[in-house]
């Protein structure tokens, strides 16, 4: 029996393989399993063409077995074998890829489903193990051959006896490794010597592999008239075989939709909805998407990991790819499946975004699709969606300089002054009365707060609706809007809003410049706080209101105050103190001017302090506040 020694390069690439190219050494039985697979796929592709051959799908399988006493791992199947020449060629020279050539060889399309292409998955048998044997029988030999190695010193290849044809590879893992005092290095490899252990990654990686994988697992039952109990021996199936998504639609329940997503997604309730496409064209894939019932307790920190799985042959590759979803999307589950995607060697990440970018983009257009059907088709069950996700929308407006707002501004929803219930831009469009030719919303902590505003009085007695923002990025993500449908947003706050007629706004001119002295003199009480003290038209009942005016609001200033990091300078708004020339108040204030100018600095603040309650502001000194109220008392 002859040593063999790995070509150069190949020791220099069987090194990488145990430590570096493969991210989760984990991954070495969803490669075996792969090879395992493409084996039987050779020989079945040639029954198919050969009756004389006897055999039929369900002749073919993958076994695995456990030996905890020596330490082995070993994964069989009854597919095409190796020769000896074979297994120099194949194992012999690294990235030497069998079933590539295979393909190759038969011209066969990639829709077959020949899943190992690169030739180095075996090697990351040497991730766990310290000694590999591979026995082998080649369909139409007698002979059969082992190959062993222990790693970079190389190989040899022998005579062996074995009846069955195919190829098992058996493991002796490596021993464990004890962590440093610190807690890190240490490795557990007897866990792959655990039964549950190996069923739960094939049931991760290699569940829709499509031959039957099988393990002899020791159960336990009660004793027939005792209570005690027993063990067993039964051979289980890993695998599911068949993966849902690959079935005609109509065939599928939507319990077993419902059954497969909280198995998946690690959910206790039913999605709210499901979308199961099958895509053909540039690059063709299969997608089992999922909208949740519910938000996971931590989706809107940054704890939350968004991404699709992705399979290509029904094989995992990534458990959670975030480039599959936008951030606005990030609240999809499911999966992706396609046979076009190019991987890079260890089949880990793929080797052309372009492919990914494609179906992302596919996957976006399907989304809006679904979500804009169900908001015309199946309102309650929109509205249900949007209070769990509707805030992701919002953001994914505001973010990137509103570059997604094409995509999204027809998903969103406000709540609104008529009836109070939740309305789309179109439909309030829709309702606009003639010659409206703004969107009109107010800002506040609540729909109630939203309502007691003084400004909202004028925009209503108009006939207009007003959108109620109470969200902290409803304001600035309709800044990234601009407009919808060429009607551009306008705050009922914003000091420019202008409802009066011609008639009224001569006549607020004239008393304008009748209180110029006592307006200026309120500014002067109020320098570094307002911008400007001015009459109001707009308001009825109310004797002061503050509106602002330039880009920046108050409310937007505000949430910019309080988000984490900003203690520094903090932003400001430019505000107006807005006096109604209707109210008694206003009559006391000219008296004040004429009379005694210093208390109507008093008034001034005081009247600055009720502005800011009234709009939801906090004020600066609440003791001033109080005792300013006692003084004029």
């Amino acid at each position: 029996m002859e040593q063999k020694q790995f070509q150069a390069e190949s020791k220099r690439l069987l090194d990488m393989m145990i430590h570096s190219i493969y991210t989760h050494k984990e991954i070495f039985l969803r490669e075996l399993i792969s090879n395992a697979s493409d084996a039987i796929d050779k020989l079945y592709f040639q029954s198919l063409t050969d009756d004389s051959m006897g055999m039929t799908k369900s002749d073919f399988g993958i076994s695995i077995t456990i030996d905890k006493n020596a330490r082995t791992l070993t994964i069989a199947d009854n597919g095409i074998g190796m020769t000896r020449e074979e297994l120099e060629k194949h194992l012999g020279t690294i990235a030497e890829s069998g079933s590539l050539q295979f393909k190759k060889d038969n011209s066969l399309s990639d829709d077959n489903q020949i899943i190992g292409q690169f030739g180095v998955g075996f090697y990351s048998a040497f991730m766990v193990a310290k000694k590999v044997t591979v026995k082998s029988l080649a369909f139409g030999e007698t002979q059969g051959y082992v190959w062993e190695s222990e790693g970079v010193d190389g190989y040899t290849i022998d005579t062996c006896d074995k009846n069955s044809v195919g190829t098992e590879i058996i493991l002796e893992l490596l021993d464990d490794v004890e962590p440093s005092e610190d807690g890190d290095g240490g490795e557990n490899y007897s866990e792959y010597l655990d039964q549950y252990r190996i069923q739960s990654l094939v049931k991760c990686y290699s569940d829709y592999i499509r031959f039957p994988i099988r393990m002899d697992m020791t159960k336990s039952r009660k004793k027939e008239d005792s209570d005690e109990y027993e063990d067993y021996i039964e051979n289980v199936m890993l695998n599911s075989m068949v993966p849902l998504w690959h079935k005609n639609k109509n065939e599928i329940s939507e319990e077993e939709y419902n059954s497969f997503y909280k198995d998946k997604c690690d959910d206790y309730s039913d999605p709210l909805c499901h979308m199961h496409v099958r895509n053909e064209g540039m690059i063709t894939y299969d997608a089992l998407l999922y909208i949740p019932s519910h938000a996971p307790y931590n989706y809107y920190s940054k704890d939350y990991e968004k991404g699709l799985q992705l399979y290509t042959d029904g094989v995992l590759i990534m458990d959670r790819c975030e480039d599959l979803l936008p951030d606005y999307f990030s609240f999809i589950k499911g999966l992706v499946d396609s046979e076009d995607l190019s991987l890079n060697i260890s089949r880990e990440m793929l080797q052309h975004d372009a492919q990914l970018r494609q179906i992302a983009r596919s996957i976006e257009k399907t989304i809006k699709n679904e979500l804009k059907r169900m908001m015309k088709n199946d309102r309650e069950k929109y509205e249900k969606f949007y209070q769990s996700f509707g805030l992701q929308l919002k953001y994914g407006v505001y973010q990137d300089y509103g570059m997604h707002k094409d995509v999204l501004q027809d998903l969103l929803l406000f709540s609104s002054s008529k009836d109070r219930k939740m309305t789309s831009l179109q439909e309030y469009i829709d309702r606009m009365p003639k010659g409206q030719e703004s969107i009109y919303y107010a800002v506040g902590e609540n729909i109630q707060r939203i309502e007691l505003l003084p400004q909202i009085e004028q925009v209503k007695d108009k006939g207009y609706e007003i959108l109620y923002f109470t969200d902290n990025v409803d304001e600035f993500a309709v800044k990234m809007l601009q407009d919808y449908q060429g009607k551009k947003f306008q705050s009922v706050l914003d000091s420019k809003l202008d409802l009066e007629t011609e008639e009224e706004k001569k006549a607020l001119e004239k008393k304008q410049e009748k209180s110029h002295d006592m307006l200026e003199t309120m500014q002067k009480a109020l320098e570094g706080k307002v911008g400007s003290v001015k009459l109001s038209g707009r308001l009825k009942s109310h004797p002061v209101c503050l509106s602002s005016e330039g880009d920046l609001s108050m409310d937007m200033a505000k949430t910019l105050n309080e988000m984490p990091g900003n203690e520094g300078e903090k932003a400001k708004a430019q505000m107006v103190l807005e006096l109604n020339p209707e109210h008694e108040i206003y009559t006391k204030l000219m008296q004040l001017q004429e009379n005694d100018s210093e208390t109507l600095t008093e008034y001034a603040k005081l009247l600055y302090d009720q502005a800011l309650l009234i709009a939801g502001m906090p004020i600066a000194d609440p003791v001033a506040f109080s005792n300013q109220i006692c003084k004029l008392m």
